[in-house]
């Protein structure tokens, strides 16, 4: 889809300023189409004469009377008469226009868009008069707010140059809008804003009165009169209201002659923000205490492990602890990240340096190392995995570099797409048998592993010997081809 910077480059010569002026345009007029209650269009002229439209808006506070998309489409014959009057004569302009599919001929307003005192585009407001209705009192004064807005737009004071706030969160004009004169004075209060006051207590009629006289917070007003920009500012109204406001001024030749005030009201938001905050809090504390929790298991395990004489005693309860040290990492990794996920790097890396220091001895060096990044994944699949990742390590100290070897290294590679996360452990070890079966493994670790890996995690693991490829891929060199690669595929998205 081409947007509005690609439509200005491939029809016109139009500089990267004027460009980033009608950007800016296009990202506040909004406001504009809601204060007009209609379809705003903007037009370029191209290098061949024509009038092409680059950018189209409907209002939130009235009724469209474009349902197709213009963007992209050439002005007819009538728009094309008014627009070239409003460039050349750089004066707004105004008549009637055939539309396409409409059997009602519609208005047009067409408004020159001046930047640095040349007219780069024309704005158009474009209705269909209705007769035999009269317009209310918020009508008319929208429709004057909406007046300030294009005498700007004509004087290029509009949109602002200077960095403002991001108005996409700002509030809108149907949530409530007052309209202040050149002392900051409220000259009227819509309804909806009417309604957001009553609401923090003030019953008073505002009209006549500062803000800070009826005891409201008057910070973006005083801020947008002296900065003369767009302010928008978050606050709490009392004790219990939390109002979203902005204040944009109006500009008349440089000096403040008036502002409009949006107000919303974003308790409840504001109420639910501070819930989902205090429960990720309170998550995360669990993390840490369960962690805390498995360190003082496995402190007691080791304990016990000490009194005890019969090796194969002490093994066992040392592998559980490596184990239970493994879910600690896991949950310590949770209690400093917020949400449900995880960066798998951030778990790999410890359960190496715990294997370094737990698996390997003097006479029998082992380096481990990572490769890769294996994305953020969900915390119910990080913690079966850590756990198959120390049992693979585990496995390749032991019958990769057994006792008498002279060590070696395990690499351990990381690969994720979208839906997958694939780990590849690769050792230039003694390499494992001939005719070596997985299922038919009956050790505890791998048994461990296949479970883990096949029936909670729903993946696929193969272990092969490695080959040349294999292991120039790890970084370990080819010579003599030894060595064991396990490779394990799982899925991470959660059902």
């Amino acid at each position: 889809m081409s947007t509005l910077t690609d439509h200005v480059r491939e029809q016109t010569d139009l500089d990267r300023d004027q460009i980033a002026h009608l950007n800016r345009l296009v990202s506040e007029w909004g406001i504009l189409a809601d204060f007009s209650f209609s379809d705003l269009l903007l037009y370029v002229e191209t290098r061949d004469g024509g009038w092409l439209t680059i950018g189209q808006v409907r209002p939130a506070t009235g009724q469209t009377i474009f349902a197709t998309d213009f963007v992209g489409v050439t002005a007819n014959d009538s728009e094309v008469s008014l627009l070239a009057v409003a460039k050349s004569t750089g004066a707004i302009t105004e008549g009637e226009v055939e539309v396409e599919d409409m059997t009602d001929p519609s208005r047009m307003l067409a408004i020159p868009v001046r930047h640095d005192g040349q007219v780069i585009a024309v704005m158009t407001k474009e209705w269909v008069e209705l007769s035999g209705r009269r317009p209310g009192e918020l009508e008319r004064v929208y429709t004057e707010i909406f007046d300030h807005f294009v005498d700007m737009i004509v004087d290029g004071e509009f949109p602002f140059s200077a960095r403002v706030g991001d108005s996409s969160a700002a509030p809108r004009v149907g949530d409530g809008a007052m309209f202040l004169d050149g002392d900051g004075a409220v000259r009227y209060v819509s309804p909806n804003a009417n309604s957001a006051l009553h609401r923090v207590g003030i019953q008073t009629s505002a009209v006549g009165l500062h803000l800070a006289e009826i005891g409201f917070h008057d910070g973006p007003v005083r801020q947008a009169f002296e900065r003369r920009v767009p302010v928008i500012e978050e606050f709490e109204q009392g004790a219990d209201v939390t109002l979203l406001c902005r204040c944009v001024p109006f500009l008349t030749a440089g000096q403040v002659s008036g502002a409009v005030l949006l107000v919303r009201d974003v308790t409840e938001l504001r109420r639910r923000d501070r819930l989902l905050m205090s429960k990720d809090a309170t998550i995360r504390e669990i993390h840490h205490r369960v962690k805390n929790n498995l360190q003082t298991i496995s402190s007691l395990l080791r304990l016990q492990s000490r009194r005890l004489t019969h090796p194969e005693a002490v093994s066992a309860v040392g592998e559980s602890v490596r184990r239970i040290r493994t879910i600690a990492l896991v949950h310590e990794a949770l209690s400093r990240e917020p949400g449900d996920d995880v960066t798998f790097l951030e778990i790999v890396r410890p359960l190496l340096r715990l294997a370094e220091e737990g698996l390997q001895s003097p006479d029998r060096p082992v380096r481990f190392t990572v490769d890769g990044d294996g994305g953020r994944i969900p915390a119910t699949i990080a913690t079966p995995l850590s756990v198959v990742l120390t049992e693979l390590l585990q496995n390749a100290v032991e019958h990769a570099f057994g006792e008498g070897s002279s060590g070696g290294s395990v690499v351990v590679r990381l690969a994720h797409d979208d839906d997958h996360l694939t780990i590849t452990v690769v050792d230039d070890g003694r390499g494992v048998a001939s005719g070596f079966d997985l299922e038919q493994a009956t050790g505890l670790g791998l048994s461990i592993v296949r479970t883990l890996v096949t029936t909670e995690l729903a993946g696929t693991i193969e272990l092969n010997p490695a080959t040349a490829d294999d292991l120039a891929d790890a970084g370990l060199g080819s010579a003599g081809a030894h060595g064991t690669v396990v490779r394990l595929r799982v899925p991470t998205a959660e059902e």
